[in-house]
Order: structure tokens, then C-alpha cells, then sequence
């Protein structure tokens, strides 16, 4: 008997039920840890409050002096909520975040005092050497700074004060997330706000919100544990698929098994402390598979809730004795998991501009930004596919429910038509028959289209769904500041661009607001027509049809990353002030290398297990069959070729598949000795997905159908039945 996989399963069956405690009413906990406007109100003075609020909404600085004062009101609060330390909270490009917690402690001449200053509030350095930072600075200059984002209020988690932060190099380049987002985000508010004057003047700001909505799986620790594949590459390499998996489509929507509704309750719990807005749970498609999501917020803010979210949910997933699967694709053969990005914008008046109105003003309003941002997706749409590249993500598009590797934006069948009435539009003044025509029965029945349009294309990466797109390709270990960098960037570049043509036709071509603004709007429904499409994303038929159209179609990491660094994305950015030259190339040397070894941890996973763990129990259980051969032999002569014909076959059946690995994981090995000899990280990167990752397929083959042929009783990996129906 396999040891340690029927020791696993055994220890499922003995868990114990975990005591949740829930609060009544949730609205009651809700950001209790977090160092919110209600707690600032009481904790700080009203100058002190004044300053935060300033730089939350106008983007100010906050003086040193005043920094003391909020750090003093700040460490009094976290202290009496149980706070022994404190730390800077940031996001490097690891994927993750990062911390490292100092003690609210100083010694001095008579003891000892709790000390928590304005200059630790406002900066730290912690050590920046192990970072990834792809080649900004030598290793021995290992200086980095941690600056306070004020934008992001502070919060405590377990004993700490968590106070989120940007992180820079000591020359100033950004070494994090966070940095080139808030530059986006700062972008966009400026152009998206002059864009939304054109139909209301009292527009001073205007908020991209984001709504994530997190996919992941749950399998028991002990089962997971059981399998190095999980516990060193995320995913499971080999495995041959359950007899039941998600064919009858009964996980989806069904009743959360009540392990993971205790967990989920319990995750819950912890969120509403921490302000992270968490509304909707349910089954996913897949055996074992959930979902999570919020309510909207501002991207900044949502970005870093997120972030928080995997944090904690590992760690309650801990605590019942649970291990989250963030990877989107951990098991071969049922849906993997996204990480789908509802992004719409908000103005300081409390519209969201996706949102069509009860007017024809309202809903040009509506078209204005409707189609100025499929006019983005459209002009940088290999960025975007750039921007949900991953060595995991790879697995998952095209697969399954999961969009494919080619941009496109969907918008229903009724909203099309809506364009193609706007692309008729004569070129110049509009005549008052056109202007009646359009605004009464084209613009001003927007929203009676919207209330029956809804029907929702899955295969679409990019999907308008009736006030809001969501970016549907973004995969489930993102973390979602890259995305949602890059598809402010575009929109605000775009939106530039618009109010650019319109202020000229009224300037210089006399043309009215509203003729000016159909006119640019009746361009860019023509120029951005190949993005659209309302099809099936699977297939031969729509690569040919993206061919023609023009449209990328980069299935791979390494094909996908090198628009990061297209003049035409270079520019895009240091026109918007979002990152210089050398952050943009430092970040594609890091996602190239980081591309490199996952790929060769996994190679060397698949190696270990294949050698180690598949041949030497397909040996075994190869010899009982040729032990019971060879009694047949001894009993019945030369007759027993007619009794032991099926044990010799399974015999020669092991011996191929032995073969067969073995020859493959030797020449997988051999190509990864030549890909590590290469310097340059790109080319790396790429033989690495070339001639590395194809063996991975043919490896798994074999191992896969030794499964089914070796005797269960000593099988050494946990199987597909067991992690995906075992919670």
C-alpha cells in the first residue's frame, strides 16, 4: 500500500468540524481593523484629518510635521487593538506582497517606550537586493525605499499594522505594482475628466473602479501535501482524469459542501475586519472549485484588497485545514480558474460613465467612452494580451470556458447594430432630421437595448456587460495592478487623443459639440470594427478570421511579452508619465526570466516524479506480474501462455510506457542544459517554451497511463477522484 497516500486520505475522513464564529450583522464589523475615515475622525486632529483627505483626493503632499501627528493617532489606535508591530506593506515583482514588521519598541535610559514617528510612517528602507529589479541596479546597491500611499488607508492584520506602500529604487525607478498604477490611475482622471466636461461641468475627478472576482480551488492539506507537483509548482504535472469530473455540470451553483462554507464564512469574517468588501460565494464549474467577489471599488484600493485577499485566504485555508489553488490551471482536463476585471469609471458626481442614462445627452455621454474604449482595446490589443501573460495563464487561455490568447471585444448583437446606425453618420453638420433620427431613435433607446441585452459571449477576453467591460482573460495568481495599469494607460491615452480632434472640429471646423464629437466617434466605430466580434472564440475558423482581421493571436508568454517593449508601448508610457524606458525593459527582463524557471521548476518536478516516484512503482508492480507469470509456468508448462496472455501483455505495456519516460525526461533534461548555458533572458525564456515544455505533454502521456494500468493499492500519487471530490 501506498503509505502516504492512503494515510492522507484517511486523515480527510477524521477532520474535525472548525467552530465559526460570525458576527449578527456584518455591517457591524466592517473595517474595524482598517484605520478609516471614522477612525482617523477620532484619533486625529482636524488638521491632520483635512491633510489625509487632501491627499487622497487631490493627490497632495502631506508635510513631516503633520506625518507625526497621524502616525501618533495612528499607533495609539492599532496599539489598543492589540498591535505589537508594524510594517510596510508593498507589492514587488515577485507577484506577491511583501512585509517586514518592526516592534512599536524603543529602549531608552529608563526602560523602554512604544515609538512610532512620522518618518517611519512615511518611508522606510528596507533591503532591496534579493527583489527582482532586472538589471536597474548591481546587487550590492541594495538600497530600496517603501513610501506611504495615503490613497489606501492602513489596516491591521493578526498583531500588525499594515501600512500599504509604494516601493522605488534608491535612483527612484519603481520596483513594484503599485507605483505605475496610481501614475495610470492619475492619467486617466486628468483626460477622462476633461472628456466628461463636454457634458457636465461640475465634473472635477473621475475614479476607475474595479470589480474582481477571484476563482480558486480547495483541496485538503493532507492531500495536497501528498503531492509534490502542488507543493512545488502549484498545479498537478501528472494525473489521469477522474471518471467524473465536471460533465454533469452539478458543482456549478450547487451547495457549497460545508467544509468550505465553514471555511468561506470564516474568510468572510476576516474580510469585513479588514474593509475588503465581499458579497457573492458559490460553486464554480469544477469539482472543488469556488469563486469569490466584491463589491466595486476605486481601482487603487481594489487592487490591494485583492492583493490582501490571497494573503488571508491562504492562511484561513490553514486554519481549516485547507490548501487554496490559486494557479489557473491545477488539474488537466476541467475549467481552470480567472480572475475576471469589471472596470468601469465614476465621477465625483456619482455617474459611472458605462452607464447609459434616461436622456440622448446622457447616453452620447454613454457612446463617448463606450467606444473611445474599444477604440484602445483595438489599437493595443497585443498589449493587453501582454499584460495577462504568465507561464500559468498559458494553460488556461483556450481552454475550456477560458477566453483564447487573441483580444476581441464583445458587445451583443444589439449594441452592434447601435455602432452601425452611428457609422452611417454623414461626414460634417449634422441636419436636424439626422440629429432626431440619432439621438431619439438610435442614442436615446440605449437603455431599453441594454435591459434586454443579456446575453454574455464566455469566450470573449474583453466583454461589455451593461455598465461596465470585464477583462475576462486576466488570470487567478494575477495580480491585478498590471492589467488594470495597462488598460487605464490606453483609455487615457485614447481619451487624449479624442478631445484632441473634437476641440479642433469645433475650433477650426465651426462644428457644434455634438456634431463634433458623432463625427470622431463615427471614425473610431470604423477604425476599431475589426476588434469586435461576437462569435466563438474557440477554433480554427476564428484564428483565420483574427488573421485576416489583423489581430494578434501570441499563445505563448514569450511571444505575448515582447509588445511590453515596442516602441509604440514606450512611448505610450513615457507620454503618460506611467514609467520610463528603463522600468518598462526591467520589467520584461523579469517576466522573461520569471517565464524561464517556472518552466524549470516544473521541469524538475515532472523529472523527480516521473524517475523517482511513477518508474519505480511501475517496476514493482511489473515484477508481481512476472512473479505470477512465472508461477503459471511452473504449474501448467507450456501452457500457460494461454492463462497468462493478459499479464504479459500489461508486462510489455509497463516496459513501453518505463521506456518512454525514461527517454523523454533524458532529452527534456538535456534541452534544459542548454537553455540554462544562454545569457540572454529572452532567448532563454524561449527555448525554454520551445523545446523544454513540449516533453512535459509526452512525459505526462505515459505517467498517465501507467495510472491506469498499475495496481491502485501502490500507487504513490494521490489521484484526481480523491483531490477533486474529497472536502
Amino acid at each position: 500500500m501506498s503509505t502516504l497516500r492512503f494515510h492522507a486520505i484517511k486523515e480527510t475522513f477524521n477532520r474535525p468540524v472548525i467552530d465559526v464564529q460570525e458576527p449578527e450583522r456584518r455591517s457591524e464589523i466592517f473595517g474595524k481593523n482598517v484605520f478609516n475615515d471614522a477612525a482617523m475622525r477620532q484619533h486625529l486632529t482636524k488638521d491632520s484629518f483635512r491633510s489625509v483627505q487632501d491627499a487622497v483626493l487631490n493627490g497632495s503632499k502631506i508635510s513631516r510635521s503633520v506625518a507625526d501627528h497621524i502616525s501618533t493617532g495612528m499607533k495609539e489606535w492599532s496599539i489598543a487593538k492589540g498591535a505589537t508591530h508594524y510594517t510596510h506593506w508593498f507589492q514587488p515583482l515577485t507577484g506577491i506582497t511583501a512585509e517586514k514588521h518592526d516592534a512599536f519598541f524603543e529602549t531608552t535610559e529608563d526602560g523602554a517606550i512604544e515609538k512610532f514617528g512620522g518618518g517611519q510612517l512615511v518611508q522606510q528602507e528596507p533591503d532591496a537586493s534579493s527583489f527582482p529589479n532586472g538589471g536597474i541596479r548591481n546587487t550590492f546597491e541594495a538600497r530600496g525605499y517603501t513610501a506611504w500611499d495615503p490613497t489606501s488607508p492602513a489596516f491591521i492584520f493578526g498583531t500588525t499594522l499594515c501600512i500599504p506602500t509604494v516601493f522605488v529604487a534608491y535612483t527612484g525607478e519603481a520596483l513594484d505594482n503599485k507605483t505605475p498604477l496610481l501614475r495610470a490611475l492619475q492619467s486617466i482622471d486628468q483626460s477622462a475628466t476633461a472628456v466628461a466636461k463636454y457634458f457636465d461641468k461640475n465634473v472635477t475627478k473621475i475614479n476607475p473602479t474595479l470589480g474582481w472576482e477571484q476563482e480558486y480551488f480547495l483541496i485538503d492539506k493532507a492531500l495536497a501535501k501528498s503531492r509534490p507537483d502542488i507543493n512545488l509548482a502549484g498545479r498537478t504535472l501528472l494525473g489521469h482524469s477522474s471518471a467524473k469530473g465536471q460533465q454533469l455540470d452539478d458543482h456549478y451553483f450547487g451547495s457549497i459542501p460545508r467544509r468550505a462554507l465553514d471555511y468561506m464564512r470564516d474568510l468572510e469574517t476576516e474580510c469585513m475586519l479588514l474593509g475588503i468588501p465581499v458579497k457573492t460565494r458559490h460553486n464554480e464549474v469544477a469539482p472543488n472549485q469556488f469563486e469569490l467577489a466584491p463589491i466595486f471599488e476605486e481601482t487603487n484600493l481594489a487592487v490591494d484588497h485583492n492583493s490582501l485577499l490571497m494573503d488571508v485566504m491562504s492562511k484561513i485555508a490553514d486554519r481549516h485545514n485547507f490548501k487554496v489553488l490559486f494557479h489557473e490551471k491545477p488539474f488537466a482536463g476541467i475549467n481552470g480558474s480567472g480572475k475576471h476585471n469589471n472596470w468601469s469609471l465614476a465621477t465625483n458626481t456619482g455617474i459611472n460613465l458605462l452607464s447609459p442614462g434616461s436622456t440622448p445627452m446622457k447616453n452620447l455621454q454613454f457612446l463617448t467612452f463606450f467606444i473611445n474604449t474599444i477604440k484602445a482595446v483595438n489599437d493595443y490589443e497585443e498589449l493587453l494580451r501582454a499584460a495577462i501573460a504568465s507561464a500559468s495563464n498559458d494553460h488556461r487561455l483556450g481552454a475550456n470556458e477560458a477566453p483564447p490568447a487573441i483580444i476581441s471585444v464583445f458587445i451583443g448583437s444589439q449594441l452592434t447594430n447601435v455602432l452601425d446606425a452611428l457609422e452611417k453618420v454623414k461626414n460634417g453638420k449634422l441636419s436636424p432630421e439626422d440629429k432626431t433620427d440619432l439621438k431619439l431613435n438610435v442614442v436615446g433607446k440605449i437603455p431599453e437595448i441594454l435591459l434586454d441585452n443579456t446575453d454574455r459571449n464566455r469566450t470573449s477576453p474583453f466583454a461589455f456587460t451593461g455598465n461596465k467591460f470585464e477583462f475576462r482573460a486576466v488570470g487567478s495568481t494575477a495580480n491585478c495592478a498590471k492589467p488594470m495599469t495597462v488598460l487605464n494607460a490606453i483609455v487615457s491615452r485614447q481619451l487624449i487623443a479624442f478631445k484632441t480632434q473634437v476641440d479642433h472640429l469645433i475650433k477650426e471646423e465651426k462644428m457644434k459639440k455634438d456634431d463634433a464629437i458623432f463625427n470622431v466617434l463615427r471614425e473610431y466605430i470604423k477604425d476599431s470594427k475589426r476588434i469586435r466580434f461576437e462569435g466563438d472564440g474557440y477554433g480554427e475558423a476564428w484564428e483565420k478570421e483574427a488573421k485576416k482581421r489583423g489581430l494578434s493571436n501570441n499563445k505563448t508568454t514569450p511571444e505575448a511579452l515582447k509588445e511590453q517593449i515596442s516602441k509604440k508601448t514606450i512611448s505610450l508610457y513615457e507620454e503618460l508619465g506611467i514609467m520610463s524606458k528603463v522600468e518598462i525593459e526591467a520589467r520584461y527582463e523579469i517576466e522573461v526570466e520569471e517565464y524561464a524557471m517556472h518552466i524549470q521548476i516544473e521541469g524538475r518536478v515532472l523529472g523527480d516524479i516521473a524517475r523517482n516516484h511513477v518508474i519505480p512503482t511501475a517496476i514493482k508492480y511489473q515484477n508481481v506480474l512476472i512473479e505470477n507469470v512465472q508461477g503459471l509456468k511452473d504449474i501448467y508448462g507450456k501452457d500457460f501462455k494461454k492463462l497468462a496472455g493478459e499479464q504479459m501483455r500489461l508486462i510489455e505495456a509497463i516496459s513501453g510506457h518505463i521506456e518512454n519516460i525514461n527517454k523523454d525526461t533524458t532529452a527534456m533534461i538535456e534541452e534544459r542544459k542548454k537553455a540554462n548555458k544562454i545569457e540572454d533572458a529572452e532567448k532563454r525564456a524561449k527555448l525554454y517554451c520551445d523545446k523544454v515544455k513540449p516533453y512535459f505533454e509526452t512525459i505526462r502521456y505515459h505517467c498517465d497511463k501507467l495510472e491506469l494500468l498499475v495496481d491502485d493499492e501502490i500507487w504513490p500519487l494521490t489521484k484526481y477522484r480523491e483531490l477533486l471530490f474529497t472536502i
